[in-house]
């Protein structure tokens, strides 16, 4: 699984959205074996549903307001907060103002990739 993505630039138009459903949708940016980008956008009262993944997450709030739990301390975030969540710790988000988020996974969720 080796460079699946090594383009040195990576072009807005060239990356599609997958609807989610429920008012979420996503792209998958630039990825590698060890780190992936995923922006991923919400209409108001949209829904992260609460997870765990082995992987760590950082995400950094690109617009809106966002009401984040992490493991059992719950914060309102937006525009140019971020949100850290460590590997196996259950997480997710409700949206309170329709927004984009940034995701950065370690390694990369290939469980996100087709």
């Amino acid at each position: 699984m080796k460079n699946r993505r090594n383009k040195a630039f990576l072009y807005n138009n060239e990356v599609e959205f997958e609807v989610l459903g429920g008012g979420v949708k996503r792209r998958i940016l630039a990825y590698g074996d060890e780190l992936m980008t995923v922006e991923v956008h919400f209409e108001k009262g949209a829904e992260g549903a609460k997870h765990s993944h082995p992987h760590t997450q950082l995400t950094y709030v690109i617009d809106g307001k966002f009401e984040f739990t992490i493991g059992d301390e719950t914060k309102v975030v937006e525009k140019g907060d971020m949100v850290y969540a460590v590997s196996g710790v259950e997480h997710g988000c409700v949206c309170m103002e329709a927004g984009v988020l940034l995701d950065t996974f370690t390694p990369c969720r290939e469980d996100f990739i087709k």
